[in-house]
């Protein structure tokens, strides 16, 4: 009885039907950057001040230049291990009083201006940058910065919440389904957080996105992946992972030409709606369709292929079976991942390295937006060392297998962010340059662990019949974004 991979032999493994459906496919994979690390252009810190009403019309009687009024009304850095007085406190003096002279005003308040006294901004923040960002319209700045990991941390939230339902709803309801379903939501979103009136609703609008989004992401790898025979699994894993790092360059060009968040939030999302044409362009995956005994849809899919990849078309796919063995019946659970003393050594090894592999990328894209650089250059420069980390695991994966590429990769990372600790900041060519090595490092990791989750468990756990439970997208399917 022949079964799917034999049919793809005949029709086509990698035709010019799978090539269109992966070309098209990853442009869900690149549009999934923005929300993963967006916040790097929508929640920037610029350089920052207290606003003073008074000082800055002190400053127009006076005819200051900006850098004699920062010099004149402005505190120093302070001293080693102060809470930044000069981005976080202003001096507690009354700027309209007229004792105050034009030429050094403080001078006659104190015979050193560290005995001045510092109060907190009244008055708000001043922002020296053209554009816009999250921090300067909410001033999520000093006592408020922690409102900024909050903001990223509800999108990881929901990373996880939504990769523990995504699962049944691609096998309960089908893959192509999943992704309109989720990709429409997403697009909804986006939209809404570009016009969210206040931070809560920014923070709840965040939090559902991460919910949904990462659904449309791994729906599309799922149906790319059932739809190209065994042989070329490996290489489209690799290369629609390779089409995220395409959405990162774009995203540093866009937000580059885009400086206000509001407008670039509307940037990245408007686009997403169109994957709604997916619905003519994308049939569902024949894999998923013969579980659910859908015999005639299937034989009408491999025909479509067959004529798309210029093969014969086949007489009679009636016989068609899911590939099936004795231990598949044994309708696999969560606790089967657990059972024995070797799944659960593999079990808890692989969820190691999903959290930390998740902590060290995110953590050094957001250090490259943190060195005091050019934000938008050094963002691209980190990823496009992406491009050659999925060719290295191209290029030795077959010769050196999964696990000693995986190890070495660990090290590089784990070696790079530690040097990274004794790098002084103003050494910027450097940090820059380690961060990218780390990068680097952290990417091969993300990208074979995936494989190594496919390879390292038996047939009943990575292969579930997909009508019977939802390990078959948790477990043999890569999540780019996995918590």
């Amino acid at each position: 009885m022949p079964t799917v991979d034999d049919i793809l032999e005949q029709v086509g493994e990698f035709g010019w039907f799978q090539k269109q459906a992966f070309l098209t496919l990853c442009l869900l994979s690149a549009a999934f950057a923005p929300v993963y690390v967006g916040i790097v252009f929508l929640a920037f810190t610029p350089d920052h001040r207290c606003l003073s009403p008074g000082a800055a019309e002190l400053g127009r009687r006076c005819g200051w230049s900006a850098a004699e009024e920062l010099n004149y009304t402005v505190p120093g850095p302070g001293p080693t291990g102060d809470a930044f007085p000069r981005q976080c406190r202003s001096y507690a003096v009354d700027w309209n009083q007229s004792a105050l002279g034009c030429v050094d005003p403080l001078a006659g308040l104190a015979a050193n201006r560290s005995h001045l006294p510092l109060g907190p901004c009244l008055h708000g923040w001043a922002y020296d940058t053209p554009g816009s960002s999250i921090v300067t319209e909410f001033n999520l700045v000093c006592d408020n910065s922690w409102k900024v990991d909050l903001f990223q941390s509800c999108v990881n939230l929901g990373f996880f919440l939504g990769s523990l339902g995504v699962g049944y709803i691609a096998d309960r309801f089908g893959r192509k389904l999943c992704l309109l379903a989720t990709s429409l939501t997403s697009a909804v979103l986006g939209a809404l957080t570009a016009v969210a009136p206040n931070y809560t609703s920014l923070l709840l609008f965040r939090l559902l996105q991460g919910l949904v989004s990462k659904g449309s992401w791994t729906s599309g790898y799922v149906l790319i992946t059932e739809f190209v025979g065994m042989g070329y699994r490996r290489m489209v894993a690799i290369l629609y992972q390779m089409a995220f790092t395409v959405g990162l360059v774009v995203l540093s060009g866009v937000a580059y030409a885009i400086p206000h968040w509001r407008w670039l939030q509307l940037a990245i999302s408007l686009p997403t709606f169109l994957f709604l044409l997916y619905y003519w362009c994308v049939p569902e995956s024949p894999r998923w369709l013969l579980s659910q005994k859908r015999n005639a849809q299937v034989m009408k899919i491999m025909g479509h292929i067959a004529q798309k990849n210029g093969k014969s078309p086949l007489a009679d796919l009636k016989m068609l079976s899911l590939e099936e063995d004795v231990t598949e019946k044994l309708s696999p659970s969560f606790v089967d991942l657990f059972r024995t003393p070797q799944l659960r050594k593999h079990t808890f090894i692989l969820m190691y390295l999903w959290f930390t592999s998740s902590v060290l990328y995110q953590g050094l894209i957001m250090h490259v937006g943190a060195t005091g650089g050019n934000l938008y250059l050094d963002f691209l420069y980190s990823a496009l060392v992406e491009f050659p980390a999925a060719f290295i695991i191209l290029a030795t994966i077959d010769r050196f297998g999964l696990i000693r590429p995986l190890a070495t990769s660990n090290l590089v990372a784990g070696t790079a962010c530690f040097i990274m600790i004794f790098i002084s900041h103003d050494l910027h060519w450097l940090n820059i340059t380690v961060a990218c090595v780390g990068r680097m490092g952290i990417t091969i990791v993300f990208q074979m662990v995936c494989l190594v989750n496919a390879e390292l468990y038996p047939t009943f756990v990575r292969i579930a019949k997909p009508k019977e439970n939802m390990i078959y997208l948790q477990i043999q399917t890569s999540e780019r974004a996995g918590t």
